[in-house]
C-alpha cells in the first residue's frame, strides 16, 4: 500500500546521473518552507507558487527545472496533495466522509 503523501510518477523525472525519479514524497510544509509564497495562489495550485515550494518539501529534493518538466498529470496529483496540508481535521473528515462507498 503507498504512503498517503507519496506521488508515483506517471511519467519519471531524470536525474544529473540519469537515475530515474519514479516517485516522490511531499511532505508537509513548515511555516518556513511557504515563506515568499502567498497561501491563496498555493490553495488555488497556482504552478509559480508551486514549482517554488516543491524543492522545499519533497524527497527527494526536487530543482527548479526538474519541476518544470514534470509532465502535467504528475503536477496536478502534487498539487492536489499540498492542498490537503492547508485543510483542518474537520475539513479532511468532511471529504473522507463524502466519498465512503454507499
Amino acid at each position: 500500500m503507498a504512503k498517503m503523501n507519496t506521488i508515483q510518477l506517471a511519467d519519471p523525472l531524470k536525474t544529473d546521473s540519469g537515475k530515474p525519479i519514479t516517485e516522490l514524497e511531499i511532505m508537509k510544509p513548515t511555516s518556513g518552507a511557504l515563506r515568499g509564497l502567498q497561501l491563496a495562489m498555493l490553495q488555488a495550485q497556482d504552478v509559480n507558487q508551486l514549482a517554488k515550494l516543491l524543492p522545499r518539501i519533497t524527497r527527494p529534493a526536487l530543482t527548479s527545472d526538474q519541476v518544470w518538466e514534470l509532465d502535467p498529470a504528475d503536477l496536478a496529483a502534487i498539487a492536489n496533495r499540498v492542498s490537503l496540508f492547508f485543510m483542518t481535521r474537520d475539513q479532511l473528515a468532511m471529504i473522507q466522509i463524502e466519498h465512503q462507498p454507499g
